[in-house]
């Protein structure tokens, strides 16, 4: 496998979250920035993800996509930045990271389009409650520095990129353990310099 990696994205998606782990590794990559309904839709780029969104990272010939799966990955390909745990220590890694991509990113979909879900069928979602989800990410970030015990991690990146967006957007409660806990994030230099080069992104395609 070559070293060569390429980022698409779109500085106004998911993308960002992708960008700021490929900062914390620290290579060097490419960015193709995609725009939504067009080149995000075309056949090219459907050859990449047939899903036709963003973001997805190639890495030499592997093709990744899905925020939580770019994040995962890109800690254990790079296992220098010690972003992941060792395998024997990796419960509460999965566990949150898991947790975020289901369970919370249904319930905060869910309440920002307006759906409640039905008391008798909140068994059938898995996630059950907005407050249930809300409750059990207070304890989670509430418990420990970071989302997998003392250490930052790959998934601080991905539950913290879902707090910090729920924080910013109104779909996550205004609690003071979810400020707190982005708040430590958000010192981190490779997620200012994300977050300066995807704002960047945006004014250019703002320009066009």
């Amino acid at each position: 496998m070559t070293d060569e990696l390429v980022l698409y994205t779109n500085p106004m998606s998911r993308g960002r979250i992708a960008r700021w782990m490929l900062e914390e590794i620290g290579a060097p990559y490419q960015t193709e920035i995609l725009h939504f309904g067009t080149t995000m839709k075309g056949n090219d780029y459907r050859q990449v993800n047939p899903m036709g969104k963003v973001p997805a990272v190639v890495h030499g010939k592997t093709v990744v996509t899905e925020c939580a799966a770019i994040c995962a990955y890109l800690a254990d390909a790079f296992p220098g930045k010690g972003l992941a745990p060792a395998p024997a220590d990796r419960a509460d890694y999965y566990r949150w990271m898991f947790f975020a991509a289901g369970p919370l990113e249904a319930a905060v979909s869910n309440k920002a389009l307006g759906f409640e879900v039905p008391k008798e069928r909140e068994r059938m979602v898995g996630y059950g409650t907005f407050k249930d989800v809300m409750d059990t990410l207070e304890t989670a970030v509430r418990t420990n520095p970071y989302i997998a015990g003392d250490t930052f991690t790959a998934a601080d990146v991905y539950v913290g990129s879902q707090i910090g967006y729920g924080l910013q957007w109104g779909t996550i409660e205004k609690r003071a353990a979810f400020e707190q806990y982005f708040g430590r994030l958000a010192l981190r230099e490779a997620y200012q310099r994300a977050n300066d080069k995807d704002n960047a992104a945006a004014a250019e395609l703002q320009k066009a």
